[in-house]
């Protein structure tokens, strides 16, 4: 049985949307606070995959504030789905959050940590609000209006040639070998001939990997292994700056697929998309 469509007006979004930056600076300075600081680090599914007790008292705060402005709201937090809660994404408006995206940055003061939040009605994300707080750099888009790095637009670089891009990419957090030779592969299939980019570089943040591509300081990013919280809201973001949000494998994206790759044309999206060998997930 298909579910009812919901229906949200424009005041509603741009309230969401306003509340959601107040949020993200509020907790941004916990982060702040904390990010020189002495920190109790515990592993979740292996042992690169950290998280501290900062991650989850800002995943509390966001959750806290938010429902009590939207009691009525769902929600996607990664500490709770880590500690068993629902990823459930339904057209109820569902908030999809990450407390500390790039938690490793974060444990070596390795300042590219940022604090996402997004929001998706109808399944699809209408607001992205990134806060890059040891940088203090407020990523903001609501779809149809444009995408914006503290109050001013952003758009991507438009590059085409794939050869001259900069690429982003990660490890990822599983180092199993069945998956880090594909990471390994796909390493090799950009960075030399034909198609031998320009660079590539690993910033520890999904989100700011993406933000990166938004703002056209980077030309392409994909990665696999990440979850819907690191790529709701800021694919937004590259997609209101102009750029291109798809799946490796060259089609439509699945935020609760794992994988994505963007880019700033459709040219490269697509160059690189046929070059990729693609690495399956479980789904969030």
């Amino acid at each position: 049985m298909a579910e009812d469509l919901v229906q949200v007006d424009d005041q509603d979004i741009q309230h969401c949307f306003d509340t959601a930056v107040r949020i993200a600076r509020n907790a941004g300075e916990v982060v702040r606070v904390a990010f020189h600081k002495e920190k109790n680090i515990d592993t979740k599914s292996c042992g690169t995959d950290l998280v501290t007790e900062t991650d989850k008292q800002v995943e509390e705060l966001i959750i806290g504030s938010l429902k009590k402005e939207f009691p009525s709201h769902s929600f996607i937090g990664e500490e709770t789905v880590s500690a068993g809660g629902s990823c459930n994404l339904t057209n109820n408006p569902t908030w999809i959050i990450d407390p500390i995206d790039g938690t490793t940055n974060f444990v070596h003061r390795f300042p590219y940590v940022a604090v996402c939040i997004g929001l998706a009605i109808n399944k699809k994300v209408e607001i992205g609000v990134i806060y890059s707080c040891i940088r203090d750099e407020l990523y903001t888009a609501r779809r149809g209006s444009g995408a914006f790095r503290n109050g001013k637009q952003i758009h991507c670089s438009g590059l085409t040639d794939i050869s001259k891009a900069l690429v982003i990419t990660e490890l990822g957090a599983s180092r199993e070998l069945a998956n880090m030779e594909v990471v390994n592969k796909n390493f090799r299939t950009v960075a030399e001939p034909p198609i031998r980019v320009h660079g590539i570089r690993m910033l520890g943040s999904a989100a700011l990997n993406l933000c990166s591509i938004a703002e056209g300081s980077a030309d392409l990013y994909y990665e696999f292994g990440i979850h819907v919280w690191d790529i709701a809201a800021a694919g937004l973001i590259v997609e209101e700056a102009g750029g291109v949000l798809l799946d490796p494998s060259g089609g439509p994206i699945d935020l609760m697929a794992r994988r994505v790759l963007a880019a700033g044309s459709q040219e490269i999206a697509e160059k690189a998309s046929k070059h990729l060998e693609c690495i399956d997930l479980p789904r969030d």
